[in-house]
């Protein structure tokens, strides 16, 4: 794994926007507008205090990700073959020894995601950190060790794209996020957008 704990300059944040959007109408979902900006906005401002670097992880309207001041990184091969396929191409390009992956359509990543997830990377023999919202796993918010590109390129060789499927070859740790139930919440529609507007303009009035 790697040689040194992880702690926030050794990080490299990588935002999940490969996607093929198809519950959204083939719509790429990180430029779905969200409370009067793009939802990749929001992830970036919550992303980039945490973290040492930051990329995006995109397969078309690539221009207009980049134009956000950060590298950008297609999929090997075609494109749209899951979230595995941009954690390896990030895991082969930055040059920290970490990465942390979140997605382009989860607009409230927690202040302290990065620092649970290091935290939690402390238990013994852990190799991936991954978050929990209190009821499941929340497997793209996860501490990844750049340590494991070769074990993923051997999975994603045999035709392998679960996520848990390739986790369950390594050993895992948890973060508790079951205080924040809305740092995982996600737009896969335009219900689901309406839906999160909503709760959160609620979430911001006194009271509240």
């Amino acid at each position: 794994m790697a040689s040194e704990p992880p702690r926030r300059e050794t990080i490299t944040g990588v935002i999940l926007a490969g996607g093929a959007g198809r519950r959204m109408g083939g719509r790429d979902k990180g430029l779905v507008p969200f409370r009067g900006r793009p939802l990749i906005d929001w992830v970036v401002e919550a992303l980039v205090p945490q973290v040492g670097g930051l990329v995006i992880s995109a397969n078309r309207n690539r221009a207009v990700y980049a134009a956000r001041g950060f590298p950008v990184i297609a999929d090997d091969g075609d494109g749209f073959e899951g979230p595995l396929a941009g954690i390896a191409a990030a895991l082969a390009a930055v040059e920290t020894p970490w990465i942390v992956t979140v997605p382009c359509d989860g607009p409230c990543p927690a202040p302290d995601l990065v620092e649970r997830l290091c935290a939690a990377s402390a238990e013994p023999g852990a190799e991936i950190a991954v978050a929990r919202d209190g009821e499941r796993v929340q497997r793209v918010y996860a501490l990844i060790p750049v340590a494991l590109a070769a074990s993923l390129g051997a999975f994603l060789a045999e035709g392998g794209r679960a996520v848990g499927r390739w986790y369950a070859r390594h050993r895992l740790a948890v973060a508790d996020f079951s205080d924040r139930p809305l740092a995982f919440a996600n737009v896969n529609s335009e219900a689901e957008r309406a839906a999160l507007e909503q709760a959160l303009a609620a979430a911001d009035r006194p009271g509240g």
